[in-house]
């Protein structure tokens, strides 16, 4: 096998929390449109996966011949971070130019109008990802890919989502004045 045909290994994160899910639609920075993206949070006591991402990626940074720093890896400590449910974690962002594939709990491809209720911020979700190298303009990095996403189970939402507001609202019937209650 040939680099150009070699085949990344894959890692799948099971029972992460999915934060900044961008699964729908690209993000959007600076008026600039980027890729399909989320962010993991792998908590701390996972030392079995954390071992794993780690040999990974210093396999990934041996194979290029690069020196990367430490800021310039995609596996960062949620300890750092001012984010909600990130510390005692480890937080990983992967993206992708291509949609990614996002499945329910019975591994059924869920429609893309339905991912962004299936899947919010502070989910669990089962996830696989890659790495790969940047060494470009832009400059030399570990990144990682984002290749499908599962729903696992519901969890506690993250600030970064929409409020449920729908028991401030109440409800009326159809023959009732409009302008009664303004």
């Amino acid at each position: 096998m040939t680099d150009d045909t070699k085949k990344r290994e894959r890692v799948k994160l099971n029972g992460v929390r999915i934060s900044f899910p961008s699964l729908t639609k690209r993000e959007n920075f600076e008026g600039k449109e980027g890729k399909y993206a989320a962010t993991f949070l792998i908590p701390k006591e996972n030392v079995k996966l954390k071992k794993k991402l780690d040999r990974m990626i210093q396999e990934a940074i041996a194979e290029s011949g690069l020196k990367i720093k430490r800021s310039n890896i995609c596996l960062k400590d949620g300890d750092e971070s001012d984010y909600e449910g990130y510390p005692d974690n480890w937080s990983i962002k992967a993206s992708n130019k291509n949609r990614p594939k996002v499945y329910d709990r019975n591994r059924d491809e869920v429609d893309l109008e339905d991912i962004d209720d299936l899947i919010q911020p502070g989910y669990y979700v089962n996830a696989v990802i890659d790495f790969w190298i940047q060494d470009n303009k832009f400059g030399k990095k570990v990144n990682a890919n984002l290749l499908g996403v599962q729903f696992f189970k519901k969890g506690e939402i993250l600030g970064n989502a929409a409020p449920d507001v729908s028991d401030d609202f109440e409800g009326y019937e159809d023959d009732e004045d409009e302008d009664d209650d303004i």
